[in-house]
């Protein structure tokens, strides 16, 4: 279906329930959907994640401790985690310049996916198949408790993690690097849960992933468009069900994948039907959504920047993702003109403002709860 018929398909609810507010109260709506990254490991007045923050009241930064968007090789403290004292000055920092708590997050996984590592001053980390394998709670709780103690002692508050995805040993993105905790749901429910805990007895949120599974998958949606739909089986959606009904999910991240059995024309990070009608509705999942990165080739590949916006946002996601830290480049600007395609695709009628308002309203709740 073509992006502009797929975009007629909404009601404009918005525009019959809920005026269009000024364009400051707009903007700031919209820039508080944003996830943005930032280059440096300190910030003055004049850095850009001091414009992002207090000009443009973005609403979640992402941090990574390595720059990917040169060519490689790619070196660990080229981005905004060198130690363990400097990245606490710098969420301070950041939370300087916000005029409500911000967001701030990052993969911290354990393993081969830790921002925070070791190098750094940070204690070692284990991987989600390690724990699987044991599959005991203390061990569980010792490691996840360590990873969030570290996290809050330096004011990063949501942990993009864990991952709820099914072990497939022959998944390049996941099961290679052992990101995965098992191929058998009770074990994944159980490990994930304990790691969710360990973060909340430190005021520390997480975001499970990635949705609606991505384990069976065998492309990486960084590279370019990847399609599921002949691996993919029902139980992925299970470690999702059973902690959504167990009240242990702040945020689902989604997938940048195909499945034709699920929705035959979009990914799910753009798909109304895996997002709302999956999600929401067959879940009953009424937390935040954020998306994967909106500028990996498995979206943009397929899709402009403003199309793509539009879907995920239409499709039911609350923050989106933009790190500026993936081969497509860093672009300084970048937030600045994705707030101004937001505000257009509401005044063009493309986004309802509905959306907008329901995914700000969603945030602030989320807010709400980060410990500071």
């Amino acid at each position: 279906m073509p992006v502009l018929a797929m975009l007629a398909f909404f009601p404009l609810l918005g525009q019959n329930n809920i005026n269009i507010p000024s364009d400051s109260l707009l903007r700031r709506e919209a820039a508080r959907m944003l996830m943005v990254g930032f280059r440096g490991d300190k910030i003055d007045d004049s850095s850009d994640a001091a414009r992002y923050v207090r000009d443009l009241h973005v609403g979640s930064i992402v941090l990574f401790d390595m720059d990917l968007t040169t060519d490689g090789p790619h070196k660990i403290g080229t981005r905004n985690i060198t130690s363990k004292e400097q990245l606490t000055k710098l969420t301070r920092q950041l939370q300087s310049y916000a005029d409500e708590p911000l967001i701030i997050a990052a993969d911290q996984e354990g393993g081969m996916v830790a921002r925070l590592k070791t190098q750094y001053g940070f204690k070692p980390t284990v991987n989600a198949l390690y724990l699987g394998t044991q599959d005991n709670r203390d061990t569980t709780l010792y490691y996840a408790m360590r990873i969030a103690r570290e996290m809050q002692e330096c004011g990063v508050n949501l942990n993009l993690a864990p991952v709820l995805d099914i072990h497939n040993e022959n998944g390049p993105h996941l099961g290679h690097f052992k990101r995965c905790f098992s191929d058998d749901v009770d074990v994944i429910t159980r490990n994930a849960g304990w790691f969710i805990d360990a973060h909340y007895k430190h005021g520390i949120l997480c975001a499970v992933k990635h949705f609606p599974g991505h384990g069976s998958a065998l492309g990486d949606s960084h590279l370019g468009m990847v399609d599921d739909t002949e691996n993919w089986s029902p139980r992925e959606l299970e470690p999702f069900a059973n902690l959504i009904a167990k009240n242990k999910v702040d945020v689902v991240m989604t997938a940048h994948i195909y499945n034709r059995r699920l929705d035959p024309d979009y990914p799910a990070t753009l798909s109304h039907k895996m997002v709302t009608g999956l999600l929401r509705d067959n879940l009953h999942y009424d937390g935040v959504v954020i998306t994967d990165d909106m500028y990996m080739e498995g979206i943009l590949s397929q899709y402009s920047i403003a199309d793509a916006l539009a879907l995920a946002i239409n499709a039911g996601a609350d923050i989106l993702l933009v790190g500026n830290n993936i081969d497509t480049g860093f672009e300084a600007d970048r937030p600045f003109k994705l707030v101004d395609i937001i505000v257009n695709l509401v005044k063009t009628g493309k986004v309802p403002y509905e959306l907008i308002h329901q995914s700000s309203e969603r945030i602030l709740k989320l807010k709400k709860r980060i410990n500071n």
